[in-house]
């Protein structure tokens, strides 16, 4: 009871104090309201560089962007038309507007376990997670995987989200190096001077943003093996599971996986092309109970969102179970068509000093960018700035995937804007040739 009052008494004082300080301050004495040390080390590396980059505002041609990987931007590839009657026939019984369980609406869950399972995998209602997009889904798997110290190893070119979260949380990155000569797969020779005893995870990124590679049974059972002797959580982002190209098949890491526990990304927005829509998940691959208490930890962590979008939850059952089989293969064909547009220019040396790595999936390639071949430009940094200030060609610098010898190019775009681009890109390379 003394404790108690002791206590009490010193809160009394301390308000006292604060109540006496505030009435003694000038009302003109200027201050600032401080940010969180989590908010102001929380920096997209894309950002940062996008935002150093000239951009035009009055170009003296149209402005081609091959920079954003977002397949609603020139409106040549569209969403199904039964995807949109369904979601607009639930929307309009004016019973989908509530709040749905933090973890997704049952059926919806049931409908993505349904359609991923694989035989040596197979997922229940309970193994899934809805969230607010693929990016909602990867900031909280590694929210829930790393304590401030603990490390991840992140592929190197990758895309920059994975160390935006694993810092913002406090958590250091380790970069594993893809190899541009075999299809880039992860360096597994190199990868083993990188875990600790503060290694948590491996994110494994297949197919890849911004290589446009897909990952081979042997290679992911490389990757597989290398987890499981360091004892590494394997974090999927399989977002473009599926989209490959002719005599590419996509594999699901998970479904060889018998001792590692996998935590599988995917989402409605680039299959469907509906990125705006939000809405992705996560799988929970765990065949040995090893992941109870980062099952626990992506439960709490999904009360934050109160749930994703609820209209399109509803509509989950129907998009991925009904929608024509043909719409997949026909999706996949457009894609392949306009990447060999883009591909077309760059082979048998067309244009020296750039080398095409031809993708076999995804929505990207990557360029190498030999700077020795050009009179003025230093590096591929300079040279897609100047791409962009001299030919109005908007593709981004490998430097905000770290690699920075190579510009990513999206070949979502139509024949004729893909052309055109390849065109301004040969003539720009001819006007500074060394």
């Amino acid at each position: 009871k003394k404790d108690t009052e002791r206590i009490q008494h010193t809160h009394k004082e301390r308000k006292k104090t604060k109540l006496l300080m505030a009435s003694d301050t000038k009302s003109t004495d200027p201050w600032v309201a401080p940010a969180s040390d989590r908010s102001l080390r929380t920096i997209n590396p894309i950002r940062a560089i996008v935002d150093s980059l000239q951009i035009p505002k009055n170009p003296l041609k149209p402005l081609l962007k091959l920079s954003l990987g977002d397949p609603t931007v020139f409106g040549n590839m569209d969403v199904p038309d039964s995807v949109i009657d369904h979601v607009t026939s639930n929307l309009r019984t004016k019973k989908i507007n509530g709040y749905l369980p933090s973890t997704g609406l049952p059926d919806a869950k049931r409908a993505v376990a349904l359609k991923f399972s694989q035989p040596s995998a197979p997922l229940t209602e309970n193994d899934v997670i809805i969230n607010s997009g693929a990016s909602g889904a990867i900031r909280m798997v590694i929210e829930t995987l790393l304590n401030p110290g603990d490390n991840i190893l992140l592929p190197q070119p990758g895309f920059p989200l994975y160390e935006c979260c694993a810092t913002s949380q406090g958590g250091k990155c380790r970069f594993y190096n893809l190899r541009s000569d075999s299809n880039w797969e992860a360096d597994l020779k190199e990868m083993e001077s990188l875990p600790d005893q503060r290694t948590r995870a491996i994110v494994v990124n297949n197919p890849s943003n911004p290589c446009g590679s897909v990952y081979s049974n042997e290679h992911l059972a490389e990757i597989i093996k290398f987890a499981n002797k360091h004892r590494l959580v394997i974090v999927a982002d399989e977002i473009y599971a599926n989209i490959t190209f002719t005599g590419t098949k996509f594999i699901p890491i998970a479904s060889l996986s018998k001792e590692v526990p996998v935590l599988s990304i995917g989402g409605l927005a680039k299959q469907y092309c509906v990125p705006g829509w939000r809405v992705g998940w996560i799988l929970i691959h765990d065949r040995n109970q090893r992941l109870k208490e980062v099952r626990k930890g992506l439960l709490h962590m999904s009360t934050l969102i109160l749930g994703a979008n609820s209209i399109v939850q509803h509509s989950i059952p129907q998009i991925l179970h009904k929608t024509d089989k043909e719409y997949y293969k026909a999706f996949n064909k457009q894609l392949e068509m306009q990447a060999e547009n883009f591909m077309s220019g760059f082979r048998n040396n067309q244009i020296p000093g750039l080398q095409c790595i031809e993708p076999k999936g995804a929505m990207y390639c990557m360029v190498k960018v030999d700077a020795t071949k050009f009179a003025d430009i230093k590096d591929a940094f300079e040279f897609t700035q100047k791409l962009l200030l001299e030919e109005f060609v908007f593709v981004l610098p490998g430097a905000c995937f770290r690699a920075p010898g190579y510009f990513r190019a999206v070949f979502l775009a139509p024949k004729e804007i893909i052309k055109e681009a390849v065109q301004r890109i040969k003539a720009f390379c001819d006007r500074h040739r060394a």
